[in-house]
Parts: C-alpha cells; structure tokens; sequence
C-alpha cells in the first residue's frame, strides 16, 4: 500500500516498545485464551484506498453505555482508560470503503495481548484487523504495527479537565488537541457525539501518505460552535 512501507522505515525506530492507550492505569492480562473467529457482518469490497481514518474512543463515554461492563475496557480490573485506538479504516473517494478483504490470517493470541493497552478489547482487536486492516496489508502483525505508529506519533488533550469548562464546545476540544499536536489543522479532526452531545469518538484523517489530510465532510462531525459534553465516568 502506498506510503506504509515508508511510514513505518521513518518512525518504527524512533517510536520502539509496545504501544500503549491513554490509560490511567494498564495491566494486560499475563495470557489470553483463544478467540473465536470473526464473522463478516457486511459484504466483501475491494477498492482502491484514498486515505485513512483513525478512529480513537473515549472509554467513559463508551462504558456508560456498554452492555458487558466485565470487559476490560469497562472493568476495571486491568486499568482506567481515556482515549483508546477504535480503528485504522482505509477510506475510498469511489464510495463505501473497502472491508472484509480477508479474514486469515488469524491474529495470534500474544500478539492481540501486547496491543490490549492500545485497544482494551480482544475482539475488537480481531474485527477491525479482518473488517479494515486485511484491505490494508497482508498480516495482522503489519496492520497494528502501522496502526501503534499513528498513535503513538499523537499526544492527547487532557479531557478530564477540559469537560469541566464552562460553555464547551467541540471547537474547544479541537483546539486543544492543535495545541498537543503542532502540524494537524482544525479541518483534519474529526468529531463523533452521541445523539445528546456527549463525545464519543475523534476521527483524525490521513491522506495516502499517511499525513493529516482534510476530513470528508461525513467524518468531520459538528462545526466549531456546537455544544459538547464529555463524561468522566471516574
């Protein structure tokens, strides 16, 4: 795929080790069991890629919705989070994006525990893997590989702090994610809020290159001036 052998020659080296969310705390478990195989829950596309989408979840918001609140997202047990990796997606200028290109290779069970501190959640780890990564490259191993570059390459807004400003707004929450990050500009991330306005999601946008690229107008989410809760759950 264009830009990903390049992207991971610069900055593998210079952002070595496991990668890790934005967690209070994280303690992975020592072994995961087997998993079951994913089951596709749309059709087979495959087009050609136009860019990226990074699709980072904010864990309170999540949990306090979540049926299964056991998971080690939710639980508690293995850790606090904040901020957690949802997804790579490719993204396609021809229409809907590609998915399900493949569904093997499998993800072994150590590799899905060493990325559990980027994305807390085995099955969502081998679901965006089979839906998104296997229309990107060829082994689970090379999609969280460039998927722990992108993230850690970000650094995040303190958003505890922020929800507790009076009158916030998601212009508020874009700035400060400018200002922790020189060299995105506000037209590349993207909001997601849930239907009562609380945060949900920010979808940061790439370019083929793997570089911040304008959000479609879809992934872009609420303009400046609209209200935004963000809940702690803490």
């Amino acid at each position: 795929m264009i830009g990903l052998r390049g992207l991971l020659a610069t900055l593998a080296l210079a952002l070595p080790g496991p990668a890790l969310a934005l967690a209070y705390q994280c303690a992975p478990p020592a072994s995961i069991g087997p998993l079951r195989p994913v089951t596709p829950d749309g059709p087979v596309r495959r087009v050609p890629v136009s860019g990226y989408t990074l699709a980072v979840s904010w864990t309170p918001e999540y949990c306090k919705g979540a049926r299964d609140g056991s998971s080690m997202q939710c639980s508690g047990a293995n850790g606090r989070f904040g901020f957690i990796l949802h997804g790579l997606w490719p993204e396609s200028r021809q229409g809907p994006p590609p998915q399900w290109c493949a569904t093997t290779p499998q993800p072994a069970p150590d590799l899905i525990r060493r990325n559990l501190c980027m994305t807390p959640a085995p099955a969502l780890l081998q679901h965006e893997w089979a839906k998104h990564g296997s229309c990107m490259v060829k082994t689970p191993e090379a999609y969280f590989r460039v998927s722990a570059i992108l993230w850690r390459s970000l650094r995040w807004p303190d958003a505890d702090h922020l929800s507790r400003r009076k009158g916030l707004t998601v212009g508020d929450l874009r700035q400060e994610f400018l200002a922790e990050n020189p060299g995105w500009r506000r037209e590349q991330v993207g909001v997601l809020l849930s239907r009562n306005g609380w945060l949900r999601e920010l979808r940061l946008c790439y370019g083929r290159d793997f570089l911040p690229a304008a959000c479609p107008r879809a992934s872009f989410g609420p303009r400046d001036a609209a209200p935004l809760k963000i809940w702690r759950g803490l």
